[in-house]
């Protein structure tokens, strides 16, 4: 008994150095030397700032001005905003983008308030996007437009939704429709391994292209 005692609590530190301590140190030293962006969380710095990720999605939106052109505010005393039509609009989120959490909108295919949640999103996107596509119809709208991401954080869209929204971009910035069009397809990851899943717009990188290349 006294053995067995010894010998299971030398195990349960020798394990506990090797993979608590050990194992993640190389690990990560590891990650550091060979992939140390990624290591670090593919951050995004702007003059030495950390302005975002390109693993997580933000929530590009402006504040919504009253008559006397101040910020207005709901019942709650939070700022009203609405998307800014100079960047590329992400997928819904049931987080809003925050980047302290993450989770999905827990609503089944057949629940009444999925049919009138998709419907307020995919109203919200005509309302957006059709003053500079007046031949866009709900028929045309991409599903990723109208759903939330699964995460609450996915910085990608379509390929179709990028295009739609470029029209309202290149409107608005007063920019070639061409180039809109590149920063695009640079921002555009393939499927995984060339074989899984769809190639998806990572609005986020995208968009602080826009920023860093078009006022």
């Amino acid at each position: 008994m006294r053995k067995d005692l010894i010998r299971g609590s030398i195990a349960v530190v020798v394990f506990t150095v090797l993979l608590g301590l050990v194992y993640p140190l190389v690990m990560t030293g590891i990650s550091q030397v060979v992939l140390p962006g990624k290591a670090d969380g593919s951050l995004i710095r702007q003059n030495g700032t950390v302005i975002g990720s390109t693993l997580l999605g933000q929530a590009w939106q402006r504040p919504v001005l009253d008559a006397a052109g101040k910020p207005r505010k709901d019942a709650k005393g939070n700022p009203v905003t609405a998307p800014d039509p100079r960047y590329f609009q992400p997928r819904p989120s049931a987080t809003g983008y925050s980047a302290s959490v993450t989770f999905f909108a827990n609503r089944g295919p057949d629940q009444a308030t999925t049919a009138a949640l998709t419907r307020q999103h995919l109203d919200a996107y005509l309302a957006l996007e059709k003053p500079y596509d007046p031949g866009l119809t709900p028929a045309l709208v991409p599903i990723d437009a109208a759903t939330f991401s699964a995460s609450g954080v996915d910085p990608d869209i379509s390929k179709a939704n990028a295009a739609i929204q470029a029209l309202r971009i290149a409107a608005v910035r007063h920019l070639p429709l061409a180039r809109v069009r590149a920063l695009i397809a640079a921002n555009t990851d393939g499927r995984a391994i060339g074989v899984f899943g769809e190639p998806g717009v990572n609005v986020t990188t995208l968009n602080h292209a826009l920023d860093q290349g078009a006022r």
